[in-house]
């Protein structure tokens, strides 16, 4: 294999070189093969919990040195190694592992002896043997050699299976060697013993395994261990039976769902599998109880079956049922008895399906069987758990996105021979099984709709997830042969006010926290219960401290609700009321934890804003505009903003002035820029106060620039509104550090310093981690200014340290642009490149047209100090092309762009047009940039005058 970590890393076939640090971050990389690694997770993965302050220069160095010999690319998030997944060996390994595994499930021995020994061949030593010092390779290399050891027993046991015999017996005896507490191991090296002809040495085996459970661990031999035991005393075969219905299709994904069932039912009596209707619990449970090392049994509790007739289904499932009258009367205690008097003296495995509408029921018999009955597992699946004493429970959800998509296709190709997924048809079908959220039986019932519809055709109509997905097997249970059908089931079993709780539950977009729940769910202290039985019924998931519907479900229950708008109006009231409060804290110190609970909720507040009222729409966009900034949504702010401006239009509503210049001001951002009569100026020089949202004045000047033309004229302005804002010690600090970039473009550096320290100290005194962060960036560009690229490092490496993280993308786009700069002028190059692609990147993602201007614009002069004017010219005229117009900060750097041009044209001789960039630059057009752009215009017009 060209790339591994299956041994010392391999980067191109060959063994990595350079340092710990190179090595590890290829090895990271390439765990990660083919996607990207987001920037702080490579951080975290490569430095630990306490990275050094130049730990983003330092990774951004290392992948330089990568880059010379391996393909790497940044997206603006993070890196990703561009090769394909099968060229590297641990991604091979865990695709012909997983397909062993399946093989050896579906009883393909000879496959799947091939395919795990194959898997194993690719390992040339210890997992990540070369980089084990770096903080993600210990867990990550421990996980590698589970999935080893779990390939070489699949092998074996395959081997076994195929061809019984003592080959293996070494081998097993070194893998209990290193782990004998792993009883799969030690149940195969008794099987192998008994196949080479030496059983006494495999209750020998037996012996050594239980002192070591008891001794170790205070615990009995597994179900499975038991069973090979007894079998080995019995003399009769060691392999298991199972009364388990055979299935008509392959088992798609589900891995880790069957490692936690098998590990579970290893420690637990009673493993309940619980999830939403057709989530796949039947089929997985078939899976798990297949590989089951003991005997095992299938009980399908189908829809007629009643509280009484439980044990009878078990009777009959058993093989226990006596015929004639009495077997028919065979009920109560009289069945229950019969139950434990055949299974407490039997190992077994015992399979309870659709156990959700006989829940009672089922959870006192099984309590009463696995009391009586000390060999007996009991593996249920049902909508909501048994709530037995000593219950496991494994949540079963929807399909990742990879493995929805193959059973796609694998069950496309059942209806449609030599169905397989290409080009748009995958796109297609990723956007299928999304919707559908990757639920298999909804999934299958997508399949199965290919005779009459495309992909691309059911793509466009799965959203009316019900009338489409309407036909399904003939074979299937009633509630499984449609959409309806399953969520239908969910709901009838539902009591009253879990109805109306599912149904308002319903107006949250994404997911919602316990408060909002409460808030608005209608049903005031009895909310936290009545959720509580909706999560435990499957309904509604909990995910950490969040609660979320699964879009089929939603979708049903939002057709049960009444009064839908006065539920939306009351939702839309409850997110701006948390958006205000969010944002004022968004100015201090716990910054970092409300600007994550409004990540949590920013469908809900985006939802809000549609559909609140005007009022509410406006004050939400005033709530919301710092952190859409910090976030670097500019692009999804500036379209909710033009969407309310369309809708409130042309005048603000009474008593929302502030609101309707802020919301004009988001919207100019990636939209129209404002017009003339627009300037927020009128709004500012009314202010008698720190105004209700003091982001607004930052905002302004980024997108208008100052409203007034004079120098003197724009100090008397600063100077009053610095007189209003004293109240507020944000919007001071705020004012502290524009009156210092106003020093640096008058040419007073000694003041912008004074001003910028200041600024650094007022926003420090109040932990506010983005106004520090602007006030470092402003100390790093006036020490680059003054050639002290000494004194500007640790100020820039701060503050890119504080964007990173905030997360905010627009500003960490701005940092990197400007260390470009500082970069070019101090003669490093490469560095220099590597920032301005980075920005680029990063501009591009966040909606930042300036950025991506100016930045484009730095890779121009770049190419032409090398000489390069070619790529110069066509690098310059890319960046005008993307500069936009009528916005003051994009203004001056369009300026730069035309002195570019003209000195690129010069360097080609062509002066003539050298003269006609030169001419563009011209004194009415602002920009914090247009002073210097003109006086280097006008030189430059000057010496080709005098050249002529």
């Amino acid at each position: 294999m060209p790339y591994g970590v299956l041994g010392p890393t391999l980067g191109g076939g060959a063994v990595a070189t350079g340092g710990a640090r190179v090595r590890a971050l290829l090895a990271r990389l390439l765990l990660d093969a083919g996607r990207i690694v987001p920037l702080p997770r490579l951080i975290d993965d490569l430095y630990g919990d306490t990275p050094p302050a130049g730990a983003v220069n330092a990774l951004q160095s290392n992948v330089s040195r990568l880059r010379r010999e391996l393909p790497i690319s940044y997206d603006g998030s993070g890196y990703r190694l561009d090769v394909e997944p099968g060229e590297v060996d641990v991604h091979r390994f865990t695709r012909l592992a997983s397909s062993g595994h399946e093989a050896l499930r579906a009883s393909s021995y000879a496959t799947a002896a091939e395919l795990l020994t194959e898997a194993l061949s690719l390992w040339r030593g210890e997992a990540l043997a070369d980089v084990r010092s770096a903080p993600f390779a210990p867990a990550a290399a421990d996980l590698l050699s589970s999935r080893r050891r779990q390939a070489v027993e699949g092998r074996v046991e395959a081997e076994l299976l195929l061809r019984p015999s003592g080959d293996a017996v070494d081998e097993l005896r070194a893998l209990v060697g290193q782990e004998p507490l792993r009883e799969h191991t030690w149940a195969l090296l008794m099987r192998a013993l008994v196949a080479g002809g030496r059983p006494a040495e495999a209750l020998t085996a037996f012996e050594q395994a239980r002192r070591i459970l008891r001794d170790e661990l205070g615990a009995d031999p597994s179900a499975e261990l038991r069973a090979v035991h007894a079998s080995v005393l019995r003399g009769s075969p060691t392999v298991p039976r199972h009364r388990l219905p055979s299935q008509l299709t392959s088992f798609v994904g589900r891995d880790d769902e069957l490692a936690r069932v098998s590990s579970a039912l290893g420690t637990a009596r009673l493993v309940t599998l619980v999830g939403a209707g057709g989530a796949g619990k039947t089929r997985l449970s078939l899976e798990a109880a297949g590989r089951f090392e003991g005997d095992a049994c299938f009980v399908e509790l189908a829809a007629g079956t009643g509280p009484g007739d439980v044990p009878r289904a078990m009777l009959d499932a058993l093989g226990l049922r006596d015929g004639g009258l009495l077997g028919d009367r065979l009920a109560g205690p009289a069945a229950a008895e019969r139950l434990v008097a055949a299974l407490s003296t039997r190992e077994l495995l015992l399979v309870l399906d659709n156990c959700e509408h006989v829940v009672a029921a089922v959870a006192a018999l099984a309590g009463l069987l696995l009391t009586a009955c000390p060999g007996l597992r009991v593996l249920a699946t049902s909508r909501e758990p048994l709530g037995v004493t000593g219950e496991v429970r494994v949540p079963v959800g929807g399909l990742p996105a990879e493995a929805a998509v193959r059973l796609f296709a694998e069950r496309a190709a059942d209806v449609l021979p030599g169905f397989t997924l290409t080009g748009d048809d995958e796109v297609a079908a990723r956007r299928i099984v999304r919707t559908l959220d990757g639920l298999p039986l909804a999934v299958e019932l997508a399949a199965a709709r290919l005779p009459v519809l495309p992909v691309g055709e059911l793509a466009r109509r799965v959203d009316d997830r019900f009338r489409v997905l309407s036909r399904g097997s003939s074979t299937a249970a009633e509630r499984h042969r449609t959409l309806r059908a399953v969520v239908a089931w969910s709901w009838d079993l539902l009591t009253a006010e879990e109805r109306t709780l599912a149904a308002r539950f319903t107006v949250f977009r994404g997911s919602a926290g316990l408060d909002a729940i409460e808030q608005l769910g209608g049903l005031g202290t009895a909310t936290l219960d009545v959720l509580d039985g909706l999560v435990t019924k499957s309904l509604i998931e909990r995910d950490g401290t969040r609660y979320r519907m699964l879009a089929t479900i939603k979708a049903f229950c939002a057709e049960q609700l009444s009064a839908r708008d006065d539920v939306l109006q009351a939702h839309a009231a409850y997110f701006l009321a948390l958006a205000q409060d969010a944002d004022a804290h968004l100015r201090g110190p716990e910054q970092l934890d409300w600007l994550a609970r409004l990540d949590a909720d920013r469908d809900n507040l985006h939802a809000a804003l549609r559909h609140g009222s005007d009022e509410v729409a406006l004050r939400l966009v005033a709530a919301l505009s710092f952190y859409w900034w910090l976030r670097g949504a500019r692009s999804e702010a500036s379209a909710l903003a033009q969407e309310l401006l369309d809708r409130v239009g042309p005048e603000a509503p009474p008593g929302l002035a502030e609101e309707f210049v802020l919301t004009r001001l988001n919207a100019a951002l990636s939209g129209d820029p404002l017009r003339a009569g627009e300037h927020p100026t009128g709004y500012l020089e009314t202010l008698t106060h720190p105004p209700r949202q003091p982001f607004l004045l930052y905002l302004s000047a980024f997108a208008a620039g100052p409203p007034v033309e004079g120098e003197e004229e724009l100090l008397d302005l600063h100077s009053a509104l610095r007189s209003r804002l004293r109240a507020d010690p944000w919007s001071e600090a705020l004012a502290t550090i524009g009156s210092g970039w106003i020093a640096v473009f008058r040419g007073d550096r000694a003041h912008a310093s004074v001003e910028f320290e200041r600024g650094l100290a007022g926003f420090g005194a109040l932990g506010e981690r983005w106004g520090t962060m602007l006030a470092r960036s402003g100390l790093a560009e006036l020490a680059t200014l003054n050639e002290d690229h000494k004194a500007a490092r640790p100020h820039m490496d701060e503050a890119l340290r504080l964007a990173v993280e905030l997360r905010s993308q627009v500003d960490l786009a701005d940092l990197h642009r400007s260390r470009g700069d500082a970069r070019m002028l101090s003669g490093d190059a490469a560095g220099a490149a590597e920032d301005f692609a980075l920005s680029v990147s990063l501009s591009a993602e966040s909606g930042a047209p300036e950025l991506l201007a100016s930045s484009r614009h730095g890779l121009g002069r770049l190419a032409l100090r090398r000489g390069d004017v070619h790529e110069a010219r066509a690098l310059c005229l890319l960046a005008l092309a993307e500069c936009p117009t009528g916005w003051y900060t994009a203004d001056g750097t369009r300026l730069t762009i035309y002195v570019t041009l003209g000195r690129v044209a010069e360097a080609s001789g062509d002066p003539a047009e050298a003269a006609h960039w030169y001419r563009q630059v011209t004194p009415d057009i602002p920009g914090p940039d247009a002073a210097q752009a003109v006086a280097q215009a006008e030189a430059a017009l000057a010496g080709l005058r005098t050249e002529r």
